[in-house]
């Protein structure tokens, strides 16, 4: 078996590591040591009752028996340390060995590696801490958490700092997995206690492997620990503490913690991107954070700040769904800005991230390029492209197919149709909705261009009729929007409710041709003319009211 497989079903995961820490370190030559047939005999013996008893206890748990695996559990760690006590020539009773057993350690003392603890006695003691985990009791979880780091950075344990990383990570991620599950519980006791414990257990981990005060030194656990700590805050909207842990990440890579101070300053970006290609991952992985961040508390210069400084990194390798969520981000605060143009190409770019990192988040970033395409009332069809045609037929995006479909065929009853029955569960999303009237806005706009094409003279009430039947004020205030901004050359007569076009470039017939007509139609070619024609029509009646006072 080679130390590159990795397999993940649940219980198992230890007895891989340990292969994994047995298979590093040592010479070649150890295996060709020549020792005592009876001093080996009683090795291995020492060893298989180990291991049967490791597996005793897995047996019970999986059997339903909680409380006797614990036991058993405990058990294995007991006869590993009488073992290695016997071999090291040290009695069994003998209590001054450093806390060798401390079974009920406290948060409170200094963390310490625990002597006398082998391989058995670390796989042991984790899963001690699944079951904590799995039960619930978070007081003994983080016990036995703080024991199980302990074990592993002792030499007598031998555990190599591949498997203890990847035992570490393992915990974090079902801590983060408790808490996901419990954010829509109404328990608040239980949800409380989990934060709490959660806390505890992030609290440990970067203590224990800090780079310079750590009983195990790890920069990169520590570096890791940090991301996913500020990653678990976000998510349970402690903004307050992930800025302390953003902080600390900024310091740790020689970064101002001032993201506007580093935007001002000219080198500072590229001393930053100039650096390894570690370091400028990790610069990205922490702009990722600090964009979340950011975009949650509507911070908009800074988060400008952070997804410039993020785009701006040459030499980075960061995982990819840690740029998707870069993009995805930087398009919604392209979107905010209405640069749909630039918005698109940053959801098509997040989109194929998540694609290659098989993350079914690419689905919802394939809706918001779908969207953002059609509010810059592009051309193109989102889904001719090679990695998002093999995606137009799921569930979760035939309607936005059928939505752009409808779009680019001026088709809008079809479209208000999708969107107001929720098709394809467009509306459930947040950001969606948020856009839904200039979604509406652009196709009527499309619509209304459309129909009054063949037209000099058109009845407003035909307009609002191809719209699907909306008000005729909404009409009017369309076509006044589209005078304004330069796209059409007309007038309003609203006592006639009539549009009446003008040949491009045709002289302004001036202010109201005559009294007779004054107030029965509105120029509305810009708004100065609106306003001249206003004052001028107020000094006429100012001028006849002068006479009739005289």
């Amino acid at each position: 078996m080679s130390d590159s497989e990795d397999y993940e079903y649940e219980y198992d995961e230890s007895d891989q590591e340990a292969m994994d820490a047995g298979s590093g370190g040592g010479d070649e030559d150890a295996s060709f040591e020549y020792t005592d047939d009876e001093d080996n005999q009683n090795n291995d013996e020492g060893e298989v009752a180990l291991e049967n008893a490791y597996y005793n206890a897995k047996g019970e748990r999986d059997s339903g028996e909680i409380d006797e695996a614990r036991e058993t559990f405990e058990s294995v760690v007991r006869m590993e340390v009488e073992q290695n006590k016997k071999e090291a020539g040290v009695a069994t009773d003998d209590d001054d060995d450093d806390d060798a057993m401390d079974v009920e350690a406290t948060t409170s003392k200094l963390l310490a590696p625990l002597k006398f603890h082998g391989p058995w006695s670390y796989k042991a003691v984790k899963q001690l801490v699944k079951l904590h985990l799995r039960s619930l009791n978070c007081d003994s979880a983080v016990k036995d958490y703080e024991r199980l780091l302990r074990i592993a950075s002792s030499p007598d344990a031998k555990i190599s700092p591949n498997a203890v990383e990847k035992g570490v990570n393992n915990m974090l991620d079902r801590v983060a997995s408790l808490i996901n599950n419990s954010s829509g519980s109404s328990n608040s006791d239980a949800s409380s206690q989990q934060e709490a414990l959660a806390q505890s257990i992030y609290d440990l981990t970067l203590k224990a492997f800090h780079p310079t005060t750590g009983i195990a030194p790890n920069e990169r656990l520590w570096f890791k620990t940090n991301l996913k700590y500020g990653q678990l805050l976000y998510e349970m909207n402690e903004t307050a503490k992930l800025q302390l842990v953003i902080r600390d990440l900024l310091l740790s890579s020689g970064q101002p913690t001032d993201i506007l101070e580093g935007a001002t300053t000219s080198s500072s970006s590229a001393m930053v991107t100039d650096s390894t290609s570690t370091g400028g991952t990790h610069v990205m992985e922490i702009a990722a954070l600090q964009i979340q961040l950011y975009s949650r508390l509507k911070d908009t210069k800074k988060l400008r700040a952070a997804y410039h400084r993020a785009m701006s990194v040459r030499g980075g390798i960061p995982h990819p769904r840690t740029l998707a969520l870069i993009q995805e981000l930087g398009g919604k605060m392209h979107m905010s800005q209405r640069n749909f143009d630039e918005a698109s190409q940053a959801f098509f770019q997040a989109f194929k991230s998540y694609d290659e990192a098989g993350d079914r988040s690419r689905l919802r970033c394939l809706k918001y390029l779908v969207m953002a395409s059609m509010l810059h009332a592009s051309s193109i069809n989102p889904f001719d492209s090679h990695e998002a045609r093999a995606h137009r037929d799921d569930p979760e995006i035939v309607a936005m197919t059928n939505l752009v479909q409808a779009f680019h065929n001026d088709d809008i009853r079809s479209f208000e149709k999708i969107l107001n029955k929720n098709e394809g569960r467009i509306m459930d999303d947040e950001f969606v909705r948020e856009h839904v009237a200039d979604l509406l806005r652009t196709i009527r706009t499309q619509v209304i261009m459309r129909t009054i094409g063949p037209y000099t003279k058109i009845r407003l009430v035909k307009i609002s009729k191809s719209l699907n039947g909306i008000p005729v004020e909404d009409v009017e205030s369309l076509l006044v929007s589209l005078i304004l901004d330069g796209k059409l050359n007309g007038r309003i007569d609203q006592v006639g409710g009539v549009l009446v076009k003008q040949a491009q470039g045709a002289a302004d017939t001036g202010p109201a041709s005559s009294d007779k007509n004054a107030g029965k139609q509105v120029d509305v070619g810009t708004v100065e003319s609106r306003n001249t024609a206003s004052i001028q029509r107020l000094v006429r009646a100012l001028e006849h009211l002068t006479d009739a006072v005289a």
